[in-house]
This record gives structure tokens, C-alpha cells and sequence, in this order.
């Protein structure tokens, strides 16, 4: 008796549940998703070239280190928001007084193809200079290689024999004012390449304070630009280029070089 009395009772919930309207899935049943996320800490924004779920491309401002070290906590890197699964990373470096394209690898596996792809020599790299004194020729390279000389006073690279192999493409793109704006062509990518092949041509580039014959005097900013980046990955085509810092775009204009690029 009590056995069919609590029977019919089963039976009666399950009828009435039957009949009940379901309650649709709301968004807030979902998990809830990422939203777009901004790759910077509130307010340290660097300019964005170039970006995809695996790389950014940023444009580098000129005196911004891309490590912290002893003298500055501000740089590329304590400017990038971590990742809840780990990174970004930088997949190379430009010195802190040069401007323009840099590679950022927001995951492990992206990093690890970018790294191979510097090494394998699968990147293009264009920079821009404007240099100090006159080109005889309008192109040419420069196979000179560089070795990294200790001193108590620092560090700088010098070209020596014993030294890494480092080879520049180089091709004039303006003169005037005494004054060259030259296109140089990293075919290796050796620490202050760019600046030590100019030197070593005899036109080191304006405001190098480390390399050029004017060290010490009160200059405008390095006139080095990162100025184009070119990677063909496995799984990624990668382009993009940055326009002249102010300050070297004012010293084209007063050259008479009007055919600046700006991005």
C-alpha cells in the first residue's frame, strides 16, 4: 500500500516536470570568455604595426629599452601584459636608441619559429640611416666582421678577423646638407651592426653617441630606423613597416628629401 502510494507520487513530479518550459541557456550559463584583451599594462602602450593571435609587430619608440636593466625599470618588455599561459617574448631586440619594427611572439610554439627563422636567415630586415659625410658610390656591402671588446670603462663591438661574420647591403637613397639617407640591408644580425658597418664606411650615423666622430656633443636622437620586417613562416606571413621617428623626419625634410614613406 505504501509501496503504489509513494509510486503515484514519483509519477506526479515527473508529470508536472515534464510540462515545465525549460530555461534556455543564458550567456552568463557560457564561460565566460577572454573579451579582447589590450597586449599592454594600462596607460604604457606601444604603437601596433602588426598583429595576429601568434605576433605583434610593434613599433618601437626611440630610447625605450627593450629589457629593464640597472638604470631603467621602463621598457618593451615590463610594458607587456603576461599571459595567464606564459609570454609574450620578444623574438629579437633593437638597441634602446633605435626606433621601429619589433617582434613580439605571444606564444611558446610562435616564438620557438621566429627563432628559428632569425637563425636560419629567413627574416628581411630593412633599416634606415641617416648618415654623416658622403657616399662616393650610390650601393654597395660591407663584409666586415665584429667581435665584442671589454674595457673597465664598458663595452662596444669592434671589427676584428677573429670576429663574427657581419654583412651589410647598403644603397643611398638621398644626399644633402652634408648628409646621406641610406637603406641598409641586415644580411646578418650581429649587436650594433648597423652602426659600426656606417663608421667603418667613414659616414657613422647621426647622433650614434657611442660610434659616431661627433660623441659626446649635444645631438638629436639616434637617426636609425627599423624600417621594415619581413618573416615567411610555416605558419604566418609576417609584414610590416614604421615610419621616421620626428625628429629624423624633420632632418629628411631638411635635406630636400621629400619622398619620405610614412606608414
Amino acid at each position: 500500500m505504501k509501496t503504489d502510494r509513494k509510486e503515484r507520487i514519483r509519477r506526479a513530479k515527473a508529470s508536472r516536470n515534464a510540462h515545465k518550459p525549460r530555461r534556455l541557456p543564458t550567456q552568463a550559463d557560457s564561460p565566460a570568455s577572454e573579451g579582447p584583451r589590450t597586449p599592454f599594462y594600462p596607460g604604457m602602450d606601444i604603437p601596433v604595426l602588426l598583429e595576429t593571435p601568434r605576433f605583434l609587430i610593434l613599433d618601437k619608440p626611440a630610447g625605450l629599452a627593450v629589457h629593464p636593466g640597472p638604470s631603467t625599470q621602463d621598457s618593451v618588455e615590463t610594458r607587456l601584459l603576461p599571459h595567464p599561459r606564459g609570454g609574450p617574448w620578444l623574438a629579437h631586440r633593437l638597441d634602446t636608441d633605435t626606433s621601429g619594427c619589433l617582434l613580439v611572439a605571444r606564444r611558446k610554439t610562435a616564438l620557438i619559429e621566429a627563432q628559428a627563422a632569425f637563425q636560419d636567415r629567413q627574416v628581411r630586415k630593412l633599416y634606415w640611416a641617416v648618415v654623416v659625410g658622403t657616399l662616393p658610390q650610390d650601393s654597395g656591402e660591407i663584409d666586415a666582421p665584429l667581435l665584442r671588446q671589454s674595457a673597465p670603462s664598458g663595452w662596444r663591438m669592434v671589427v676584428d678577423t677573429k670576429g663574427d661574420e657581419a654583412r651589410t647591403r647598403w644603397r643611398v637613397m638621398g644626399r644633402g646638407k652634408g648628409l646621406c639617407w641610406v637603406e641598409l640591408e641586415l644580411l646578418t644580425g650581429r649587436t650594433h651592426q648597423a652602426r659600426i658597418h656606417c663608421a667603418e664606411l667613414g659616414t657613422p650615423i647621426l647622433g650614434d653617441r657611442v660610434y659616431g666622430a661627433a660623441a659626446g656633443q649635444s645631438l638629436p636622437g639616434l637617426h636609425l630606423l627599423a624600417r621594415s620586417l619581413e618573416l615567411n613562416l610555416p605558419s604566418d606571413t609576417l609584414a610590416a613597416e614604421a615610419s621616421p621617428p620626428d625628429f629624423m623626419a624633420e632632418t629628411l625634410r631638411r635635406m630636400g628629401c621629400e619622398s619620405v614613406i610614412q606608414s
